[in-house]
């Protein structure tokens, strides 16, 4: 199956730019196949990924990627650290661990680069690194790939974190799945906005 189409709807430019917007969707880790974005294509991406709000200009994230053989590896070693802390794990639990990241021909892991900062809250830094993981999902729709964001145990999990090489004071804030989409998202319900807006007034003194 092709891409999903990224051509924006018909309009003015500013109801195209909220198109690109209104139309994302995360497309299922299993839902994804090969081609993956080639180098060039991944590196475009990034660019547009790592124009995110970023107070002080920190740059308080890198990106790791998890391809090829390296993908199925990383699962046959969440696979065997399961069974090795759970006894009683069933295989089909098991079976899922192996296959984390064995779906998606390419897994953009967007690291969070924390430490001691005197100005930039810690706080503030990490939402910088989330908003990199939502540009990279824009980014990848926009060139015509699925994608979709992903956490897990794994990604808290501090023998993982010594696998990827993450130092003391990094996080992950995401792993992001990309290829491309065996079918289309469907749509899901959205929340309305006028539910979840309101106005603040000074309280009487």
């Amino acid at each position: 199956m092709s891409p999903i189409d990224p051509r924006p709807a018909a309009g003015s430019g500013t109801d195209q730019a909220l198109h690109a917007l209104d139309s994302r969707r995360s497309v299922p880790a299993r839902q994804l196949d090969e081609p993956a974005p080639d180098d060039a294509t991944l590196l475009r991406m990034l660019r547009s990924a790592s124009r995110v709000p970023d107070h002080g200009r920190r740059v308080p994230w890198r990106y790791l990627a998890i391809r090829g053989e390296a993908r199925h590896a990383l699962g046959e070693r969440l696979a065997a650290l399961t069974r090795e802390r759970d006894a009683g794990a069933g295989e089909a639990a098991i079976e899922k661990d192996r296959q984390r990241f064995s779906h998606a021909p390419l897994v953009v892991t967007v690291i969070a680069r924390l430490g001691p900062d005197e100005k930039i809250p810690e706080q503030e830094r990490l939402l910088t690194a989330g908003c990199v993981c939502f540009a990279l999902l824009q980014a990848a729709q926009a060139l015509g790939y699925g994608a979709t964001w992903l956490t897990g145990w794994p990604a808290y999990d501090a023998t993982v974190h010594g696998w990827l090489g993450l130092a003391a004071d990094e996080r992950v804030a995401g792993f992001i799945h990309i290829g491309t989409p065996r079918l289309d998202a469907p749509e899901r319900e959205r929340p309305d906005p006028a539910t979840l807006l309101e106005e603040w007034s000074a309280p009487a003194a």
